[in-house]
C-alpha cells in the first residue's frame, strides 16, 4: 500500500532538460523567424525586380539612342573610289544628304622649299638670319658660330614655332635642307635672308594649294585634305585628285525607313512594358501577384512611360508627338500603330518624322525620342526620383528585417538563460525529492519489517 504512494508521485522519472529548453525556444522563436524570413524573401524579390526594372529602362533608352544615331541609319560609310578619298562618320555626328556624289579636282598641298646640295649635314652654311613670314607672323632664325651647319639650321627652324618644319635629306650627292609648312594656301610662307654670308639658294618645289572638290555639283575649297563641312556629319579624307571623275559616298546598308524605325521602337517598348505589367500584376484567385504588385515606384515608372506618346519631341515641323503620327497607348499600357495614320504622315513628310524622332540639332524644345527617354530615366533615377526612393525604401526594410532577426536571436539567448536557470532549479528540487523518496522508502521498509 505505502509503496504505491511513491510510484504515484512519479519520483525518479528522468527529464531531458536540454532538449526541453531547445523545444521551448523553437516554439517561441520559430513562428517569429518563419514570418520574418517569409517577409524578407518577398522584400528581396522586390529589390531584385526593382533593379531589373531600372536596368531594363536604361537598356531600352540606350538601344533607342543607338538605333536613332545617324550612323545607325547608314551603317559604315563607303567611298566609291577609296584611292581618291575615304569617308568616316564624325564623332557625335549624324550623316545627312547621303548618298553624295563627290569629285576631287585638286588636293591641298603644303609649300616646300629645298636648298642647294652640301657635302654633309655638318658643313657650314654661313652666319645669317633667316626671316620666315606667314599668316602667323614674322619669325627670325639666327645662325651664328654656335649652330653654323645644315644640322644647326634645321634645329633652329624647328625651334622657331613658325609653323615651318625642316628636315635634311641625304643621298649619294650629299645633304640638302627641305622646309615645309602645313598644307593649304593660308599656310604659305616667304623667307628672306640677311647677315654677313651670301644668301643661300632656295628652290620652291611645291607651291601651297587648297583642296577643291565638288559635292553634288557644288564646288568647295578647303585648306586641308581633311574635309568636314562638305557632307553634314561626315569627314572626307582626300588622297588624290582626278578631275572629271565622280564617285559616291554612301552607307553600306540601306537607310532605315521611317516605318521600320517606328515599328522597331514600338516592338522594343512593348517588351519593356509587358515585363513591367508582369512584375506589377496583382494576385488573382488566391495566386500570388508580381513581385512589384502595388509598389509606388513601379507604378510611377509606368505612369511616366505612358506619357511618352503625348510628350512634345520638337516644336517645329508638321509632327511634334508620337501620337501625331499614329502611335497610341492601349489599355494595358502597350503601344500600337494606326497604320492608316502613319502611312498618311509618311506620305506627307517622312523627313519631318525623322527630324522629330532625331533632331539635327538638339535643343531644349527639340529633344527627339532619345531626349524624351533620357528625361524620363533621369527623373526616375535622380536623388528624389521614384526608382531611387523605392530602392532606398526596400533597402531600409531589408535592414529592419536584419535588425529584427538579430533582436529575436538576442531575446532567444536571454530566454535560454532563463529556462536553463529554471530547469537547473528544477533539477535541484528533483534531487531533494529523490533523497526524500529514498528516506520515505526506508522508513516504510522499516515499518513493514517491524510489523
Amino acid at each position: 500500500m505505502f509503496g504505491n504512494i511513491a510510484n504515484n508521485l512519479g519520483i525518479g522519472s528522468g527529464i531531458n532538460s536540454a532538449q526541453l529548453v531547445n523545444d521551448l525556444l523553437s516554439a517561441s522563436q520559430g513562428v517569429k523567424l518563419g514570418q520574418l524570413n517569409q517577409r524578407d524573401q518577398l522584400n528581396s524579390s522586390r529589390i531584385s525586380a526593382m533593379a531589373a526594372t531600372q536596368s531594363a529602362l536604361t537598356t531600352f533608352a540606350a538601344a533607342v539612342k543607338e538605333t536613332l544615331n545617324g550612323q545607325g541609319f547608314v551603317g559604315d560609310l563607303v567611298s566609291g573610289r577609296q584611292d581618291l578619298a575615304t569617308a568616316t562618320v564624325l564623332e557625335g555626328g549624324r550623316p545627312e544628304g547621303l548618298p553624295a556624289s563627290v569629285e576631287v579636282i585638286q588636293i591641298a598641298v603644303a609649300q616646300r622649299e629645298i636648298s642647294d646640295v652640301f657635302g654633309s649635314a655638318s658643313d657650314a652654311v654661313g652666319e645669317r638670319t633667316l626671316t620666315i613670314d606667314n599668316n602667323g607672323g614674322s619669325f627670325d632664325v639666327v645662325i651664328d658660330s654656335s649652330n653654323d651647319s645644315l644640322t644647326g639650321m634645321r634645329d633652329a627652324i624647328n625651334a622657331s614655332n613658325s609653323g615651318v618644319t625642316a628636315m635634311i635629306l641625304t643621298d649619294n650627292g650629299g645633304a640638302r635642307l627641305v622646309m615645309e609648312a602645313q598644307e593649304g594656301e593660308e599656310n604659305a610662307f616667304t623667307i628672306t635672308q640677311s647677315g654677313p654670308s651670301a644668301a643661300m639658294n632656295l628652290t620652291n618645289i611645291a607651291p601651297a594649294t587648297d583642296s577643291i572638290i565638288e559635292v553634288d555639283g557644288i564646288q568647295l575649297i578647303n585648306s586641308s585634305n581633311t574635309v568636314t563641312g562638305a557632307v553634314p556629319g561626315v569627314q572626307i579624307s582626300l588622297l588624290a585628285a582626278e578631275a572629271g571623275t565622280s564617285f559616291t559616298i554612301s552607307g553600306d546598308s540601306e537607310p532605315l525607313d521611317v516605318r521600320g524605325l517606328v515599328t522597331e521602337f514600338v516592338t522594343a517598348y512593348n517588351e519593356l512594358r509587358s515585363s513591367l505589367n508582369a512584375a506589377t500584376a496583382p494576385g488573382a484567385s488566391g495566386s500570388s501577384g508580381g513581385p512589384l504588385a502595388g509598389d509606388r515606384g513601379a507604378r510611377e515608372v509606368m505612369r511616366k512611360l505612358s506619357q511618352l506618346t503625348s510628350t512634345p519631341l520638337t516644336d517645329i515641323g508638321e509632327f511634334k508627338t508620337l501620337a501625331g503620327i499614329g502611335i497610341r497607348t492601349e489599355n494595358d499600357g502597350t503601344l500600337s500603330i494606326d497604320d492608316t495614320r502613319l502611312d498618311a504622315a509618311i506620305a506627307l513628310d517622312s523627313g519631318a518624322i525623322k527630324l522629330m524622332l532625331e533632331p539635327a540639332v538638339v535643343t531644349e524644345t527639340e529633344i527627339g525620342l532619345s531626349g524624351a527617354l533620357d528625361a524620363i530615366s533621369e527623373s526616375l533615377q535622380d536623388e528624389s526620383g521614384a526608382l531611387t526612393v523605392a530602392q532606398e525604401r526596400l533597402e531600409a526594410i531589408r535592414e529592419s528585417f536584419a535588425e529584427a532577426r538579430e533582436q529575436i536571436n538576442t531575446d532567444g539567448d536571454r530566454l535560454r538563460e532563463q529556462l536553463e536557470r529554471q530547469f537547473a532549479g528544477l533539477e535541484r528540487q528533483l534531487s531533494i525529492l529523490r533523497s526524500t523518496q529514498s528516506y520515505v522508502e526506508q522508513q516504510f521498509a522499516s515499518f513493514n519489517d517491524n510489523n
